[in-house]
């Protein structure tokens, strides 16, 4: 089976949920800086697109609760 970018994303997302909890946001934020100082801007675009996805679990989850 072959995932989507968008799956692959989310699935980042959750990982980032699992490994890191509460500590997520800070987390991302330091991946897109470190890449950014390096100059990978399409490392940095990548974790920009898993923070979206992060935050709208996170707001799904404080909806529900």
């Amino acid at each position: 089976m072959t995932l989507t970018r968008d799956q692959e994303l989310w699935g980042m997302a959750l990982w980032v949920e699992k490994h890191h909890g509460d500590a997520g946001h800070e987390f991302i934020a330091s991946k897109i800086d470190q890449l950014t100082r390096a100059g990978e801007e399409d490392g940095a675009k990548l974790w920009q697109d898993v923070a979206n996805r992060y935050e709208q679990m996170s707001e799904r989850k404080s909806h529900s609760a």
